[in-house]
């Protein structure tokens, strides 16, 4: 049964991998702006790429930085798991 899962899986991601469509990312104004602005020596281009980078990397920071809040407050400190025969409980 694991085979079967681990097959379709394979499966589906092989086929979404083969259906790649190359699509247009910015709207018609933005990719004027930025053609133009790169033929006439404009920086407009680069803040417009910068832009993108600072939306592509905020989620990331933010993800990082709830990670980080949160090892540091449920992480255990100084637990000592000399415990023999007794049954080991996390709670």
């Amino acid at each position: 049964m694991k085979s079967v899962k681990v097959f379709i899986c394979a499966l589906s991601f092989s086929l979404l991998a083969l259906n790649v469509q190359q699509v247009n990312a910015q709207c018609a104004m933005c990719s004027a702006t930025a053609e133009a602005g790169v033929k006439d020596g404009n920086t407009e281009a680069n803040g417009l790429n910068n832009g993108i980078l600072y939306l592509l990397a905020a989620p990331y920071i933010a993800l990082a930085v709830g990670g980080y809040v949160w090892y540091k407050k449920y992480r255990r400190k100084n637990v000592d798991l000399n415990m023999g025969k007794e049954k080991f409980h996390l709670n």
